[in-house]
């Protein structure tokens, strides 16, 4: 088969070798073939000279000559197919079907250039061998001669195109392309600036010179006064030819020649730099740029780079004025140099002086000078007036420093900041106040007026709001960050991994203060799993407090124990009792069970032991004896309101046999979900009896839920006390809830919604919402007793169904998640569900390990599923029915349980009472009241 130029069949082939007789077909221009290559080993002489001839080169024995060429094309009509000469590195490849040619030896069309990964040597341009060498005489016949001339005529036609050799059988060397023609050079050389400067120095000293000798001229002349005709020294100075008077008129003038020199040396200059550049363009492209765009850049980045640029620059127009406004009234006016200068600062200070000039010159002149004036005091008033309006706003917009010693700072803005300044603002009331500076990104005057929206009584405390981030270390020197006794890393209201991962960038930020830090850093962390990395970053001064996880478990422990959410707060917050620890040197030797009553004014509750690094011993034995350095953990109303005191006299009587009754299953209904649901449900494992059962009641899908507990590292199929019950549904939509056996349920947990736990309006109003249908599902189901109500009779139909609630209330515990504080009115007022107030008890954690980072230990073991626990206990464990005891006897007696009462709560109130006031006073105690105890939890 006949092959085209690119290696393809013809397809005009076949018709006209049918039709021998028909005339040919007027030729056409022909596309350019692609390139073969074999390689011939010569091994005899003959081959040698064959391979000389086809080369022109000497041939030898073992040569292997490789040769790349291309025949010229035959005609279109011609009737013997196309064959491109190769050659190979072996004959035996040299016979059909392939020809010789190897795959690897396929080269481009020579007219794209070489093959890149065969570059072949150079060698000398030579002659085209004859048709017999290039082609087969007895296949195919020789072609007319037109054909290669039409070949030629397209092969020069691509050439102009792509601007190579013509001739596509003509392959010669590549060469680097050569330069393009380079125009004249102009080489500034140093020396003619040096020359160049020279001269301008010289000219500018010889007027100068002759300036001066002018001037010392003119004050010979004035001090021979009206007889200068009769002096002899006149005479000699005078030219008899145009006469002096003349002369020093025009001398005047001469100074001002020497004004235009630096316009004539910098126009040089640039015209050198004019010559240089388009020296460099004739090699490359680079734009021309004006001499305005230059000088423009140039003023921009003087004024940009230099603080008082306007100032130097305004300091220099007004000397640049003042001096040629001289040099002019010197000109025009018989007065004196400096007199002249004298008067052009009077016209530029006051534009009124100029109206006393006489004469043309001198008038125009003064005008110039008193215009440019007030153009000068124009925009000194406006720099003026800049600078102060600046140093105002910055002062207005918090960008001034806080020059501050042991103060408090809190890095962030967040719904938790209003209660969180309330704690702080109670913990440093003992001391007459404190200082808290907060550093956020939000206007100063916006924080600000937030904060004045809290309505709260500071009592005392300043608060200082700067405008800045947290990230940059410039914004954390304008607070003092390392002088503050403590600092606050609040959460940002974004998601979990968002915020905690701003909060490890702003602890890093922290670590990187070349001064050090004075106090802790406290950050609040949102998810449990980011907590050690931030540990890990920044070392033993961070303490965190993980936000989520506090409030899942304690939201557990209320809903096992009801009201222990009260009791949690009142000790959390400053108001009232909260945990301190101080070091007692007078205890030392004593044993923790006399410790124990040795405060009026508090209760022990552990020891900080100094043999161990400062660990914490919450609820020790009694016969523990302090030793050097140990401190003593108690609950005060305030860290100067306690000390010890002589042991008083107490009697212990006989404990009550009663045992703890057994855990019983217990059913549990969580509405809503909570990204750390699955930290919840460890912790209910821990704490609940075998066979309890959790329903888990949101719009998760199954699988999905699934998904995410098992991501959350939790084993589904490895709880052994518990059985998740999975229900699909919206906890706001009744009939959903009514598919649910909620009258059946111990407890139920109302969480804040994680769809829509960033906003605390919609949380707050979901949880709300839930609380008031599961309550009034209950009462439609449960069976209530008959009680007739005065306010009923009265019409108050709403009052009976708040009371109809209530009774549900005591056959069911319902702990509702409330972010806001406002909420809390309407949940409590009605008393139909115990609450969690979140945000407010992260708040006062945070505050009471900011206050003292020892107590983040107290806490996290309190809060744990294992250790010591806070419990409420009823009073048949310590006394007997109306039973006259003080608090310290009930105190000693619960030490054979080892447990340590810390307050309790009388049935006929609803507040505990934690750290009793008189402790030694006896009254007369009911079963039916509880006491609240710090337990080691077997």
């Amino acid at each position: 088969m006949a092959e085209s130029d690119g290696g393809e069949a013809d397809p005009g082939a076949a018709p006209r070798a049918a039709g021998s007789d028909a005339s040919p077909d007027p030729p056409r221009p022909q596309r350019p073939q692609l390139t073969k290559s074999r390689t011939i080993s010569v091994s005899s002489p003959s081959a040698a000279s064959s391979a000389e001839r086809g080369r022109g080169g000497v041939g030898r024995e073992g040569l292997l000559a490789r040769r790349s060429t291309t025949a010229p094309l035959p005609p279109v009509d011609a009737l013997a197919p196309r064959r491109l000469t190769v050659a190979v590195d072996d004959p035996s490849h040299a016979s059909p079907p392939n020809g010789g040619v190897l795959d690897r030896d396929w080269c481009y069309p020579s007219f794209l250039g070489p093959h890149v990964s065969r570059p072949r040597a150079p060698r000398q341009q030579q002659q085209t061998p004859p048709p017999s060498v290039r082609r087969n005489p007895s296949s195919n016949p020789a072609p007319p001669r037109r054909a290669p001339l039409l070949q030629r005529e397209e092969e020069k036609r691509l050439a102009s195109v792509v601007k190579l050799p013509p001739l596509l059988g003509e392959r010669r060397p590549l060469s680097p392309p050569p330069p393009p023609p380079r125009s004249r050079r102009f080489d500034l050389s140093p020396y003619y600036l040096l020359l160049l400067l020279v001269v301008t120095v010289t000219s500018s000293a010889l007027a100068l010179w002759q300036w001066m000798k002018v001037l010392g001229l003119q004050e010979k002349v004035r001090s021979c006064g009206a007889n200068a005709a009769d002096s002899e020294e006149t005479l000699d100075l005078i030219d008899p030819a145009s006469g002096f008077v003349s002369i020093e008129k025009n001398w005047n003038f001469v100074p001002m020649l020497a004004l235009p020199i630096p316009i004539f040396f910098f126009k040089y200059v640039d015209r050198l730099r004019r010559n240089r550049a388009n020296s460099i363009r004739a090699r490359g492209t680079e734009e021309e740029v004006p001499l305005e765009k230059r000088i423009a850049y140039k003023v921009d980045v003087f004024f940009s780079g230099h603080p008082y640029a306007k100032l130097l620059a305004l300091l220099l127009a007004t000397v640049i004025l003042i001096a040629s406004g001289g040099i002019a009234l010197f000109a025009v006016s018989g007065s004196g140099f400096l007199e002249a200068l004298w008067l052009s600062w009077t016209f530029v200070a006051d534009s009124g002086n100029h109206a006393d000039q006489v004469g043309l010159g001198p008038r125009i002149v003064s005008v110039s000078i008193s215009s440019g004036g007030m153009l000068v005091f124009a925009t000194m008033l406006g720099l003026v007036s800049d600078a102060i309006s600046e140093k105002v706003d910055s002062w207005r917009k918090g960008k001034s420093e806080v020059i501050e010693i042991n103060h408090i700072l809190i890095l962030g803005w967040s719904d938790k900041l209003g209660s969180l300044l309330k704690q702080l603002a109670i913990a440093n009331k003992s001391i007459g106040g404190g200082v808290v500076v907060v550093l956020a990104e939000r206007d100063k005057e916006e924080m600000e007026m937030d904060i004045g929206k809290l309505g709260f009584d500071f009592m005392g405390t300043s608060v200082i709001c700067r405008s800045g981030s947290p990230l940059i270390l410039a914004d954390l020197k304008k607070v003092s960050v390392s002088k503050a006794r403590a600092i606050i890393v609040l959460a940002s209201d974004e998601n979990a991994d968002q915020s905690d991962a701003r909060a490890l960038r702003v602890v890093l930020s922290l670590t990187g203060v070349k001064e050090g830090l004075r106090g802790h850093i406290v950050v609040e962390m949102s998810d449990l799993d980011n907590e050690p990395l931030v540990k890990l970053v920044g070392g033993e001064l961070i303490e965190t407090v993980v936000a989520h996880d506090v409030i899942g478990r304690l939201m557990i422990q209320c809903a096992l124990q009801p009201g222990l959410a009260q009791i949690w707060e009142d000790i959390l917050g400053f108001e009232n009792a909260e945990f301190y620890i101080k070091r007692w040197p007078e205890l030392d030797g004593m044993r923790f069970g006399d410790v124990l009553i040795s405060f009026p004014d508090a209760v022990p509750c552990g020891v900080k032991l100094a043999s161990k690094g400062g660990k914490i011993l919450m609820n020790p034995d009694d016969d523990y004896v302090l030793r050097e350095g140990d401190e003593v953990l108690v609950i005060a109303e305030d860290d100067d309101t306690y000390a010890p005191a002589p042991l008083p006299e107490v009697h212990k009587g006989f404990l009550p046999n009663v045992a703890i009754p057994p855990k019983f299953p217990e059913k549990i209904l969580f509405c809503g979900w909570r990204r750390d649901i699955h930290d919840m449900i460890m912790v209910l494992e821990a704490f609940l009896a075998p066979g309890s059962e959790l329903w888990m009641f949101n719009e998760v899908p199954e699988k999905e839920r699934e998904k995410k507990l098992t991501d959350g590292g939790m084993d589904i199929f490895g709880l052994t006390n518990i059985k998740l019950v999975h229900k699909e549904g919206n906890a706001v939509i009744r009939r959903h809830l009514e598919s649910l056996p909620l009258e059946t349920f111990d407890s139920i947990l109302i969480l804040a919604d994680e769809s829509v736990e960033d906003s605390i309006v919609q949380s707050d109003s979901r949880s709300l919402a839930t609380l008031l249908l599961i309550r009034d599902v209950q009462s439609k189901r449960l069976p209530s007793e008959d009680v007739k109500s005065p306010l009923r009779q009265n019409g108050f139909s709403h009052s009976s169904w708040i009371r109809e609630m209530q009774q549900a209330s005591d056959k069911s515990i319902i702990i509702s998640e409330i972010l806001d504080s406002r909420t809390r009115n309407l949940v409590s007022v009605s008393k139909i569900s115990d609450y969690v107030l979140s945000n407010e008890l992260v708040s006062m954690a945070l505050a009471m390990v900011a206050e003292d980072k020892q107590i983040n230990r107290v806490l996290e073991e309190l809060f744990a599923e294992e250790g010591n626990e806070m419990c409420i206990r009823s009073a048949e464990f310590y006394l007997y029915e109306q039973e006259e005891l003080s608090f310290l006897d009930i105190m000693v007696r619960a030490r054979e349980r080892d447990e340590i009462v810390i307050g309790y709560r009388l049935a006929q109130t609803d507040e505990a009472i934690i750290n009793p006031e008189e402790k030694s006073e006896i009254r007369k105690w009911s079963l039916d009241d509880v006491f609240v105890v710090i337990s080691n939890g077997d």
